[in-house]
This record gives C-alpha cells, sequence and structure tokens, in this order.
C-alpha cells in the first residue's frame, strides 16, 4: 500500500472546522490503496476540542507527535484573555472598539510571526521528520493550512528529501479576508508575499476547496491546482430523521459569528417579519452556535424578538449535526469581505446533507451561491437585499405552520460525501505514486 505523510496543526481531540477536511480524508483513504501517516503538535493551541472526534480515526493508524512552542501565553498576559483564547484579530471583542492591546497583539504577530504564530514549530518539525523519513518510505508530503508554517515544513521537507509535495489551502494566505486586519509594515506584507509563492511554485500541486480561490493561488504561482471541495459524510447522519415535525420555527446558524458576518439585513428582515405576521415572533427561535462576537450580539438586542435569540458555545460535531436536522432554516453567512466570492464554507456541505432550506446572504454570483442553485438546496440574497430575504423566511415560516416542518428536495449532493471527494484525492495522489 502506498503511503502518504500528513502534516497538519488541527487533529482530535482538536475540535472545529479545520480538524474535519483531513480527519475525512484520513478515514476513507485506505479505501483507495493509500495508507495515511499523521504529523501534529503533541499540544496544539485550539479554541474548542472534542473527544468524540477520536472515534473518526482509523484503527492502527500512526500519528507522530512532538510538542510546539508558542507565544500564546506572552499574548494572553498583553490582553489579560482567559487560558485557551487565541489571537483575536478576526472579531472586535467589544462590538467594534478594539483595545490598545489586541491592536498591539495584532501588529506583533503580523510583523513578528511570519506567517502565523505557529513558525516556531517548523524547525522542530522538520528536524523530526527528517529522522523520521531516513528510516521509514513514504511517497508523497501532504501539508494543510491555516496555519501555513505546516506548509513551510512540507516545502523545506521536498528540498531535502525530493520526495513529491501537496500543499492543501483551506483557505488562502495573503488573500484571506483578515489579511490586511493584521496591522503590517511594508517589509512584513512583502515577506508575507514572498513565502507564498515560494510555498506555491515549489509544490508540486496545490490542492484548495473552491474554484476561485484555486484561480487565485494559480495567479499567485502554483503549477498545478486541483479543487476538492469540503464535504459531508453520510455515516455522520445515519441516524437523523429528516421529515422530523419541530415545535418552534428555528433558523440555525453555526460556527463564528465576526463583524464581517453581521447580517444587519437578516436582522431587518426578521423585524419586519415579526410586524407583518402574527405569531411570527411567539413561533420563532434563532439558534447561534459557535464564538459570536459581542457587536453581533448588541446589534440583536436592539430588536424586540431578541429573546428569541439563543447564543450557544461550541457544540460537540454530533450534537451540531442533530440540531441541523431539527432546524427549519439553515443560515449561511459570507464574510463581507474582498474574496466574498470564493468563500466555500465546510458547514455547507453538511448543511446539504440536513436536507433543510439553505439561506444563504452572500454575493449572488459566488462559488456558494453557485452550489445552493446547483443543488436546489435553498436561496441565496445579496448582502443588503432585506426584501428578499423577508420573503424567503415568510415562505418557509408558511410552509412551517402548515406542515409543522420545512424540506427541500436537493439534487446531486452525493459528488460531496467524503468518500466520494477522498477518491478523487487519490486520485491526484497516484500521480506520485502509480
Amino acid at each position: 500500500m502506498k503511503r502518504a505523510l500528513i502534516i497538519t496543526y488541527y487533529w482530535p481531540p482538536s475540535a472545529g472546522p479545520g480538524v474535519q477536511r483531513w480527519l475525512k480524508f484520513v478515514k476513507y483513504l485506505r479505501d483507495y490503496d493509500w495508507e495515511p501517516v499523521v504529523f501534529t503538535p503533541d499540544n496544539p493551541e485550539v479554541p474548542a476540542k472534542d473527544e468524540n472526534l477520536l472515534k473518526e480515526i482509523p484503527k492502527n493508524l500512526k500519528v507522530l507527535k512532538i510538542p510546539a512552542s508558542e507565544p500564546y501565553k506572552f499574548y494572553r498576559k498583553l490582553t489579560g484573555s482567559k487560558e485557551g483564547a487565541t489571537v483575536g484579530f478576526t472579531s472586535t471583542e467589544t462590538g467594534g472598539k478594539i483595545p490598545f492591546t489586541d491592536i498591539a497583539a495584532r501588529w506583533i504577530r503580523g510583523n513578528f510571526f511570519i506567517p502565523d504564530a505557529r513558525k516556531g514549530f517548523v524547525k522542530p518539525a522538520v528536524e523530526y521528520l527528517l529522522g523520521y523519513l531516513g528510516t521509514n518510505h513514504v511517497d508523497v508530503i501532504i501539508t494543510t493550512g491555516p496555519p501555513h508554517s505546516m506548509h513551510l515544513i512540507g516545502m523545506e521537507l521536498k528540498k531535502r528529501t525530493g520526495i513529491s509535495w501537496l500543499a492543501d489551502f483551506r483557505d488562502p494566505w495573503t488573500g484571506i479576508d483578515f489579511y490586511d486586519d493584521l496591522l503590517l509594515t511594508r517589509w512584513a506584507d512583502k515577506k508575507h508575499q514572498y513565502m507564498e509563492w515560494e510555498v506555491l511554485s515549489s509544490a508540486d500541486v496545490v490542492l484548495t476547496v473552491g474554484k476561485k480561490i484555486g484561480e487565485e493561488l494559480k495567479k499567485k504561482g502554483a503549477k498545478q491546482t486541483e479543487v476538492i471541495t469540503n464535504g459531508y459524510d453520510p455515516k455522520d447522519f445515519k441516524n437523523y430523521v429528516h421529515t422530523k415535525k419541530t415545535d418552534a420555527f428555528t433558523i440555525l446558524h453555526s460556527g463564528s459569528l465576526i463583524p464581517s458576518r453581521n447580517p444587519h439585513s437578516f436582522w431587518e428582515a426578521l423585524n419586519v417579519c415579526c410586524r407583518e405576521e402574527e405569531d411570527f415572533m411567539k413561533d420563532l427561535r434563532v439558534l447561534l452556535i459557535g464564538k459570536n462576537d459581542s457587536g453581533v450580539k448588541d446589534t440583536v438586542t436592539r430588536y424586540a424578538y431578541a429573546e428569541c435569540i439563543r447564543f450557544i458555545d461550541y457544540v460537540s460535531h454530533d450534537k451540531i449535526i442533530q440540531k441541523m436536522s431539527d432546524a427549519n432554516i439553515l443560515l449561511l453567512l459570507i464574510n463581507k469581505t474582498r474574496n466574498a466570492e470564493g468563500f466555500l464554507t465546510g458547514k455547507l456541505f453538511e448543511y446539504l446533507a440536513a436536507k433543510r432550506p439553505i439561506l444563504s446572504i452572500g454575493p449572488l454570483d459566488g462559488d456558494a451561491a453557485l452550489l445552493i442553485e446547483k443543488t436546489k438546496a435553498g436561496i441565496t440574497c445579496d448582502f443588503s437585499d432585506t426584501e428578499a430575504i423577508k420573503a424567503y423566511l415568510l415562505a418557509m415560516y408558511r410552509e412551517w405552520k402548515k406542515n409543522g416542518m420545512t424540506q427541500v428536495k436537493s439534487v446531486g449532493i452525493e459528488e460531496y460525501s467524503r468518500k466520494e471527494l477522498t477518491a478523487k484525492l487519490a486520485e491526484i495522489l497516484n500521480q506520485f505514486s502509480p
């Protein structure tokens, strides 16, 4: 069986979207004659853990670990943050007024920790893996980022060993939505740009999650780009009933709600629905599951329906699947940033599998909008189109009133199953070991 060394920062029991993509690839790679070997830090700094994800790891999988030294203790001391807090440059913790300590932390992170705060892990990881590769054969090295420091490990290993290397970009590097928030000096920006080009031009294949991101990476120097989207695992949904009636009209959003995703038009559309439709507010329940910026909470409290909103911290993956399947509308919010058209989050594919109507708010020509249209899984409304959002909410509400539930007859979602996507990955890997 051919062997692939997978270098990833996020691995169970770490939780969150950064784990799911390669956890699922590893789960199914053996079905396509590839034996995965995973390398990951022994003590990663992660915002949440989910012990249930350990059950997903294949039996007898070789997982290599070494400790990582990271600067987050300094960050927490600087900002007064609690244990487990990470550098918060993607969110304004005070609803728009950023404390000086956070500004300082952003500047330090952007200008001293290039490409990211895990840069200190690169040298010891390379030294350890050179030793491992000296006595253990692998056919290909795979790195996945963010954090993009993982790609620096792969690039150095390729230089030193000549082993083929695939770099997986789950998110862009200099094109990521918060890049401008890093407060970079001209020197630091040039260094980011150069390192990104060096990684892209050195990798044998650059893999990513969406067409538009792939096009961007190609322009920036990638020799060969391939797109494999995120997906869903049918086994995660096998015990859930898609025709279940609910006792409240439930709208669910899963994931972080940061300022660039704060859906002002959605909040206003809910307000109009409450005024125009009798019993709407009485029946309404909105579940916001994940880290929610305080500015979002401030926005919601302005409305009379604020008591219908539930802010819920991290929920384990199996439980969030259940909540998705029980919802009447699944809310997808695209970041209102310069790369909005290429935003194709992993949760969209689990939304598809939950078979509940999707209400997406974002660019009408974006990758997410095109996928929702292709699968007939819901609707996409422009960021500012309050009227269209209101119309869809009322249509779904009236369906729920009539039937006690809402459904969509989506089509073609099977191609996004994790096993099918792993088959595509294996085809790419076979280029390196026929």
